[in-house]
């Protein structure tokens, strides 16, 4: 190998480390920072081909996308000192790379542990000002906001912005999710008492009633038909009485005729009677138009 085409290798090799460590690419979703020693010389935020200087100059990059931070379940005291174990995340995005750079380094990681502790203790103050009710209605919403707009605050310096803090799970501790529901259990079983009481009480005043209504329609009933017996039997009477008067012998024969029937009905009746016995009249002669 001559040396002229080892003199072209060595400049091609020169050349190609001298782009790889000019040129750089600037994604979509980056933004980068140019340092040389140590000292930023500018931010840039638009993507592309850039140029810096070789072996003094080196690129630092941020990612520019929403970035997320989960909070482990950690446990509240809330305005109406009950205790509740919240799951929480925030969205944020790095909105100022040199001031982030300068407060945390160019790791992602430095901001985490911060943003950790500035949205607990954010979590903490407001819904210490807020009840259970609160935290499970509409009025969750105004929460999150006002917890988002204070560690906007407290983070403005660290050149990051927060999205949206939201609350994942809102949980009871366990002890007090037994109590409530053994306090949910007694207060159950006091309705349902009390249910149980009103209905025995409503069965006894209807059964009352019946018996009441009852002995109302019976009594009426029994003057009823004691009335009408007796309307019957006066007419009855009156009729007889009216029929006797009409041809007193015939009736008299015809009563007679009834006894006999009456008498001797089964073939098994024995009567000791005197031979002129009035009784026997009609067995020894028929009755006669007269009656005599």
């Amino acid at each position: 190998m001559s040396r002229v085409t080892i003199a072209g290798i060595a400049a091609l090799v020169v050349l190609f480390v001298l782009v790889e460590s000019t040129l750089f690419t600037v994604g979509q979703t980056e933004q980068a920072l140019v340092a040389q020693f140590g000292e930023v010389v500018g931010p840039i935020r638009k993507p592309g081909l850039n140029v810096k200087l070789p072996f003094v100059q080196n690129v630092i990059t941020f990612d520019k996308r929403l970035l997320g931070l989960e909070l482990p379940g950690e446990q509240v005291i809330l305005g109406d000192q009950r205790r509740l174990v919240v799951d929480s995340f925030t969205m944020f995005r790095i909105v100022n790379p040199l001031l982030y750079y300068q407060s945390v380094g160019p790791l992602e990681d430095g901001i985490r542990g911060r943003l950790n502790s500035i949205v607990s203790s954010s979590l903490r103050r407001v819904l210490a000002n807020n009840k259970l009710l609160d935290v499970l209605s509409a009025k969750r919403d105004q929460i999150m906001a006002t917890i988002r707009d204070q560690v906007n605050v407290e983070m403005k310096g660290f050149g990051v912005a927060i999205v949206d803090v939201r609350i994942r799970r809102a949980d009871l501790p366990d002890e007090n999710t037994k109590a409530i529901l053994a306090r949910m259990q007694s207060e159950r079983q006091r309705v349902a008492a009390q249910a149980r009481a009103e209905g025995a009480e409503a069965a006894q005043r209807i059964r009352a009633d019946a018996d009441r209504d009852r002995t109302v329609l019976l009594a009426e009933a029994r003057a009823t038909a004691d009335r009408l017996r007796g309307e019957g039997e006066g007419e009855a009477t009156r009729i007889f009485a009216h029929a006797y008067t009409q041809d007193t012998n015939f009736y008299y024969a015809w009563r007679t005729l009834q006894a006999y029937r009456d008498t001797f009905e089964g073939g098994a009746s024995r009567l000791v009677l005197t031979p002129g016995n009035e009784f026997l009249r009609y067995l020894q002669s028929a009755p006669t138009a007269t009656g005599e």
